[in-house]
């Protein structure tokens, strides 16, 4: 007997039994089915119970695919950044995964209206990976924080703020990746600062370069500090600087001219005047 016959052979032994059982309930003793009527039950029972067996599969195949992207992992993201002297920061962010099919474009990373212009993003494919890579520049430490508002939930949660306090700048991150399977997961956050890095609790590149590979299926927390000058103090001293320039300088003038006017030099004498050395007559 083939593999398809067996399902039919079982359906048919449970309808026989329900059958006889029923027949036993309403007095009736139990006997072969020879009658029409009664394998006309049997078989009219039999078609409405195959499609049941097959929808199982199916429903089960199409979970499969509605998960597949979660099971395989393979997520790519990678944050970049550099911070200059002036405070402005500068990078790119890639969002990505491999697809499920023709029709997959991975994760969607969409501009907040308040970074338009500065904040472009563009179609990303590299590896068999697809989704988003953004490219941002002259951002401020409040327009950092803006950024993780792009990040697209299949790819984890970012969140990222720079603060200055004098001469302390202090980068403080939560980056959330509980949803994120383990397998085929790489995601990396590097920052570049001018100056060197005093404190922090990821990976020192060079000595202001760090970077943290972060693992899925966990909540991570960035830390680091460096010390440099504020750049609106540094443009305050240079403009007391200049004026204090010019006031030694327009006081140097004015001391000379005074010197000057204390010390007259002699007057020299008259060409028709007498002459000193001559005799009186």
């Amino acid at each position: 007997m083939g593999l398809l016959g067996v399902p039919l052979l079982v359906s048919l032994r449970r309808d026989l039994r329900a059958h006889r059982n029923q027949r036993r309930r309403a007095g009736t003793p139990p006997g072969p089915l020879t009658s029409p009527q009664d394998a006309g039950t049997i078989f009219a029972v039999q078609p409405s119970l195959t499609p049941a067996r097959r929808r199982r599969p199916i429903r089960l195949a199409a979970l499969v695919l509605l998960l597949l992207p979660l099971l395989a992992g393979c997520l790519r993201a990678q944050v970049t950044m550099g911070v200059s002297a002036d405070d402005r920061v500068s990078g790119q962010i890639v969002a990505a995964t491999i697809p499920i099919d023709e029709n997959d474009r991975g994760p969607q990373l969409v501009v907040p209206n308040s970074l338009a212009g500065r904040v472009r993003v563009q179609e990303y494919k590299q590896d068999g990976y697809v989704g988003s890579q953004v490219f941002f520049s002259d951002l401020s430490f409040g327009d950092v924080q803006q950024l993780g508002a792009m990040t697209d939930q299949s790819a984890g949660s970012f969140q990222i703020s720079l603060q200055r306090a004098g001469d302390l700048v202090a980068l403080t991150g939560k980056v959330d990746l509980e949803s994120v399977p383990a397998q085929g997961t790489d995601v990396q956050f590097t920052i570049a600062f001018p100056a060197r890095i005093a404190t922090t609790n990821g990976t020192r590149e060079s000595d202001s370069v760090v970077t943290w590979k972060l693992p899925a299926g966990d909540v991570t927390n960035l830390r680091a500090e460096v010390r440099y000058a504020d750049p609106n103090t540094r443009g305050f001293a240079g403009w007391a600087g200049i004026v204090a320039g010019v006031t030694i300088g327009v006081a140097l003038i004015i001391g000379g001219l005074a010197w000057l006017n204390r010390n007259p030099a002699p007057a020299r004498a008259s060409s028709n005047g007498p002459d000193p050395d001559s005799d009186e007559t």
